[in-house]
């Protein structure tokens, strides 16, 4: 996943976060009867919080490599973090919370709260869903994993849907990684510096600005 560093001042970084959740609701409004969003979505430039009662997700992939971001004191620098990637994954009730602090105008500190799948039978669903994580705890189970391949052979030549790292990131080729043909995690707490994914799907979808610090966990 390719991480950009964002600059300027924390105004214009609370607008870079607010853009894609923006556009997100609008599409929501506009284009989709039915409640759910299919667009590209991502999130970058500072850390955020993620939870989620399960992800399903197949042809995982998981490598090392580096975010480059600005922490919530405004300071720019680079962050080691794990890329875990799927060709597809469902998310049921997930949370993602984006905190800016010390916005002008007297706003004061904001926190950016995205709710979706919290009906079990109505996940997310997103495709080429790739996080850029550094905390994760959670409950995993793997189905056919294979540790220690080489980050630049994540690919399966033999297997049309696997995938490997994200174009333009920056991994070491001949680096640790893992795949495996499915994961399975519930319980999920993460800290991650981006988020994309090809599709996006959000059912029921709840989007909220909220004063103070008022993150998913």
């Amino acid at each position: 996943m390719s991480s950009q560093v964002r600059g300027g001042t924390r105004w214009k970084r609370f607008a870079l976060v607010m853009v894609p959740s923006v556009v997100a609701t609008a599409a929501v409004g506009v284009g989709l009867a039915q409640g759910a969003l299919a667009a590209s979505f991502s999130v970058s430039g500072q850390s955020f919080k993620v939870s989620a009662d399960k992800l399903v997700g197949h042809n995982f992939v998981q490598y090392g490599s580096v975010a480059t971001g600005t922490n919530p004191e405004g300071k720019n620098g680079a962050h080691a973090v794990a890329v875990s990637g799927f060709s597809d994954a469902k998310i049921t009730n997930m949370c993602q919370s984006v905190v800016t602090p010390n916005l002008p105008f007297g706003l004061g500190t904001v926190t950016l709260v995205l709710n979706a799948g919290t009906n079990p039978k109505k996940p997310v669903r997103a495709t080429n869903l790739y996080l850029d994580v550094s905390e994760l705890d959670a409950d995993a189970q793997f189905k056919n994993i294979d540790i220690g391949v080489a980050a630049g052979s994540l690919k399966d030549p033999n297997n049309p849907d696997s995938i490997g790292i994200q174009p333009r990131t920056q991994a070491d080729l001949d680096g640790f990684s893992q795949r495996a043909e499915e994961a399975k995690l519930t319980g999920v707490k993460q800290t991650a510096w981006a988020t994309t994914a090809g599709t996006f799907k959000l059912s029921n979808l709840s989007l909220r600005l909220k004063s103070g610090t008022k993150e998913c966990y």
